[in-house]
């Protein structure tokens, strides 16, 4: 009889785990993000799932602060990295070390998020971007001391005009550490150059990977809180950055930034003859008007008889009063003739007028009486004639 093998459920899950993480040591994995969490440690834990079935996965901390962009659920993905057993439950669990995002790349997706975050914070705002000074004398840059853009700058600056002072923070412009030193950069010319015209932060063109550190957000947010005002100049003519929309100015490349920011000496020379030109034949037109308007006002009669003048105008003045005088008396004339109109009105309406005619008026209690059925025998009643008056007592009421 053959003897049996007996496994503990450590000794079982064991093996499986050692078969199972042989045999799936790298993989690549397709799915959706679900119930994502991150914890305060920094580890993720999500499920990556399809139509029919899932499975758990972690990514450790070191991998998440590798990401480009930030996971979130729904996302369409390719999870690259293990699998592992978790001996004390049994439980399967895979082990991600990188996520490419499905359709978007991971820093184009990066990108979309980061600038979709800004502009809802108004970075990206007209009304809070700065002016860029006319004749800036004092311009500082944050670019690589050794790369194609310092050379590009500083050959247009001094072709079209030499005497500006130039300060250089010198910066790496790709790879690790590029978007802090970037960052850093401004925030050095803003607290110790505070002087300084205006800024110019950017590089020569490249690949979005070598451009990336003008995409990060600790770049953005430095050129949003800096006081002086910035140009970014990142890449080429095509090339659009996070820090291009958060700029004061986006120049498409370095050279053009200088060509901006520094004003050619002989167009400078040029536009101010065309001002001394326009000026001078401003100031003739109005001079000349001047002296027409002089030579018209000289030559008029006030000023060659005034005499003659004043007696023209005190005889308009005589005929204008004698015009009012007549105006005012046929004024009052209508006006005493309306007044007659209506003392005439009042006289026929008089009440001594009536009582002139032969009528009464009777008065009782104090009032006029209207009405014989207030009145009872013997009651009092004043009767009032043209001339006189006398009391009366009610002998009979028809």
């Amino acid at each position: 009889m053959k003897e049996k093998t007996v496994l503990t459920v450590t000794q079982l899950n064991t093996i499986l785990k050692t078969l199972i993480e042989e045999a799936f040591r790298e993989i690549y994995v397709e799915g959706e993000i679900s119930n994502l969490k991150q914890y305060v440690s920094g580890h993720m834990f999500f499920s990556l799932k399809d139509a029919t079935s899932q499975i758990q996965c972690i990514m450790f901390r070191e991998n998440v602060a590798r990401l480009k962009f930030q996971l979130s659920n729904g996302l369409k993905c390719i999870c690259y990295g293990r699998i592992d057993l978790y001996i004390p439950r049994g439980e399967h669990r895979f082990i991600v070390y990188e996520i490419t995002p499905q359709g978007l790349g991971a820093l184009q997706l990066a990108f979309e998020q980061l600038k979709k975050k800004l502009e809802k914070e108004g970075l990206f705002a007209q009304e809070r971007k700065k002016k860029i000074p006319l004749l800036p004398q004092r311009i500082g840059i944050v670019t690589s001391p050794s790369g194609a853009a310092i050379r590009d700058i500083l050959t247009v600056i001094r072709r079209r005009f030499a005497n500006v002072e130039i300060l250089l923070y010198p910066v790496k412009v790709q790879g690790e550490g590029a978007a802090e030193e970037i960052s850093e950069g401004i925030k050095f010319l803003n607290e110790h150059f505070p002087y300084l015209d205006v800024i110019l932060v950017g590089r020569g063109g490249g690949s979005i990977e070598d451009l990336w550190a003008f995409n990060e957000e600790i770049v953005a947010r430095a050129i949003a809180n800096s006081k002086i005002p910035i140009i970014s100049c990142v890449g080429h003519e095509i090339d659009y950055t996070i820090a291009d929309f958060v700029a004061d100015l986006r120049a498409p490349t370095p050279s053009a930034a200088a060509e901006l920011v520094v004003k050619n000496k002989e167009e400078l020379v040029q536009k101010l003859n065309r001002y001394k030109k326009f000026l001078y034949q401003y100031l003739k037109q109005k001079v000349d008007l001047y002296i027409y308007r002089f030579n018209k006002l000289s030559s008029s009669k006030i000023f060659v008889q005034p005499k003659i003048y004043f007696e023209e105008k005190l005889q308009q003045i005589v005929e204008i009063e004698k015009k009012l005088i007549l105006h005012l008396k046929h004024f009052i004339e209508i006006k005493f003739h309306k007044l007659n109109l209506l003392k005439e009105k009042l006289l026929l309406l008089s009440p001594e007028n009536i009582l002139s005619r032969g009528y009464a008026m009777v008065w009782y209690n104090n009032k006029i009486l209207k009405d014989t059925k207030i009145l009872s025998l013997g009651d009092e009643v004043l009767v009032k004639l043209c001339k006189g008056e006398f009391v009366s007592i009610v002998k009979e009421i028809k």
